[in-house]
């Protein structure tokens, strides 16, 4: 049964210093967002892929990604003021497609993230399947407390794509919708609303600090340094 893809990409370019959104920046070939989209529409089992833009940039989206889809389609929403908002939209617009069981699995990516690539969006895919949801870690080291002492060993840091059996989270999305609540990411609204008849649980998936979110100016230098290195 295919996937469904989100692409988060209504943030801003404010820390990264530029005046549009940092996933309109040019890496390369293509612009940010584009390489997300790219690598989704390489796997055979991902059916929908969603784009969540900030309202009014949904035409500079569009010459973005267009150029790189060839024969397929992506939707575009508009977001919402929060990264849950942001995901509620996602989900309002599959929630045909989940309720009648044309997908089985949802992945949520940030658009900000160019560098997954189809590997790890494909391991994660999987892994949401065999055990109802999957999220990208990857070791944690040289960072300290506020305190000012090292932290722990073993600690991990989390990545996305996050990928979720797509009943379940879109059930906890209404549930949070009713409570008013709103997550830090998707994983920890699925955790706050569980399936009580099919819990799902969250399996780690082995990434690595290639898969850099773009946040300061630094980072579009750095990815492009990895992208060509490809």
């Amino acid at each position: 049964m295919p996937a469904a893809v989100v692409v988060l990409a209504a943030g801003s370019g404010t820390r990264v210093g530029a005046d549009v959104n940092k996933v309109l920046l040019p890496l390369g070939p293509a612009a940010v967002l584009a390489w997300s989209v790219r690598d989704v529409l390489a796997l055979d089992d991902v059916a929908r892929v969603v784009l969540v833009v900030r309202a009014g940039e949904e035409q500079a989206v569009a010459d973005a990604v267009v150029p790189h889809l060839g024969d397929r389609e992506v939707r575009v929403v508009a977001g919402g003021a929060t990264r849950h908002a942001s995901e509620w939209q996602a989900l309002r617009a599959l929630a045909e497609d989940i309720g009648s069981g044309a997908i089985d699995v949802v992945a949520v990516h940030d658009g900000a993230r160019p560098l997954a690539g189809a590997d790890l969006f494909d391991r994660t895919i999987r892994a949401a399947r065999e055990h109802g949801g999957a999220i990208p870690v990857v070791p944690v080291s040289g960072v300290l407390s506020v305190a000012g002492d090292p932290l722990p060993a073993g600690l991990a840091g989390v990545q996305t794509p996050q990928a979720f059996r797509a009943d379940a989270l879109l059930a906890a999305y209404r549930r949070a919708e009713a409570d008013g609540f709103e997550g830090t990411d998707t994983a920890s609204c699925l955790e706050r609303y569980p399936d009580p008849e099919h819990p799902v649980r969250i399996a780690a998936v082995p990434s690595t600090s290639r898969n850099l979110k773009i946040t300061f100016p630094e980072d579009v230098a750095l990815a492009l340094a990895l992208a060509e290195g490809l």
